[in-house]
């Protein structure tokens, strides 16, 4: 359908950077582009390497699995000097099954404070108020996926591996 007039900017607000329904809409793409990435939910305490001709080792670990939710650790590692290995950007995702969203419950993103949204929930004065701060590492997680998906990652049974 091709627009010949611009749309009333009523039915456009809604995608408004930092609002309660672009953070949701963030959400429920994240949910897809996970699914995209992770046909299958593996169990808890699984592990999973995907590894993508060009690009950098993808870490998941499954931390908790039920009914309804599951949390997952997204991350690349680099190795150090000393011999460790330092995970980074280190997203922790809760996937909400029943409702399919995706949403970023901690981060530690490379340049930037780190993100938990306990700590949001605490928090009293804030810089950034907190649907905005939500929405920008949701947005941060939903460009990362792309970006791995066009990498050509993909979470398989034949990609298990412990790290």
């Amino acid at each position: 359908m091709i627009l010949l007039r611009h749309p009333p900017a009523e039915l456009i607000a809604h995608d408004t950077p930092g609002t309660f329904a672009a953070l949701m809409d963030l959400y429920e793409r994240n949910y897809i582009n996970l699914r995209r990435l992770l046909p299958v939910m593996p169990p808890a305490s699984a592990s999973r390497v995907s590894r993508a001709p060009g690009g950098l080792d993808l870490y998941l670990c499954v931390i908790e699995r039920c009914r309804y939710t599951s949390e997952l650790i997204l991350t690349y590692q680099f190795s150090q000097n000393d011999g460790t290995a330092l995970a980074e950007p280190n997203l922790r995702i809760r996937i909400y099954h029943d409702a399919r969203l995706a949403e970023v419950m901690a981060a530690r993103p490379r340049r930037y404070p780190p993100f938990s949204t306990d700590f949001i929930s605490r928090q009293t004065q804030v810089d950034t108020p907190p649907l905005l701060a939500r929405w920008r590492i949701n947005r941060f997680l939903f460009k990362w996926l792309t970006y791995c998906l066009r990498q050509g990652h993909r979470f398989t049974e034949q990609s298990d591996g412990s790290f």
